[in-house]
């Protein structure tokens, strides 16, 4: 009988950017051993430019979507709550309930507040380079304890 594959969920305050990347590169990597969503506490509409930098490195972005934790909460048994926005923010999500692992990849939201020096995409690319090098080292790591188990 098939293993179910474990579930992943990125959460931050807005499911705009940062947990939306993380959904889709944890697809890229590893989308074949875990069940990949992605959620925060407000969503708010997808940025444009969350779409582009994605595409920029061959990630098919049209679908997308933002959505709310409570879709998840009660529903879906989640393996690895995975919390991206930093502590200190009003925004940020603390725990996420029954979660086998709370893991914490603080990151700053570059759709959140106002880009003083103008340079928007370059902190977008700087935030998705950031969370792929997570995924990465996460998913080796993962892989490195199952094998040794």
């Amino acid at each position: 009988m098939p293993r179910d594959k474990p579930h992943v969920l990125f959460l931050d305050g807005s499911n705009a950017a940062g947990s939306l990347m993380a959904e889709a590169l944890l697809q890229r990597h590893a989308g074949e051993r875990f069940e990949v969503a992605s959620a925060g506490l407000e969503p708010r509409e997808v940025t444009a430019l969350t779409r582009q930098v994605l595409e920029e490195v061959g990630i098919e972005a049209t679908r997308l979507r933002s959505k709310r934790i409570k879709e998840f909460l009660a529903r879906v048994p989640v393996q690895y709550a995975i919390i991206l926005t930093q502590a200190a923010k009003a925004s940020a999500p603390r725990l996420y309930p029954f979660a086998g692992k709370t893991l914490r990849w603080p990151c700053a939201d570059p759709a959140e507040g106002d880009d003083a020096t103008g340079d928007r995409l370059e902190a977008f690319r700087q935030l998705r380079d950031q969370i792929d090098a997570h995924i990465r080292s996460w998913v080796a790591e993962v892989e490195a304890t199952a094998a040794g188990a």
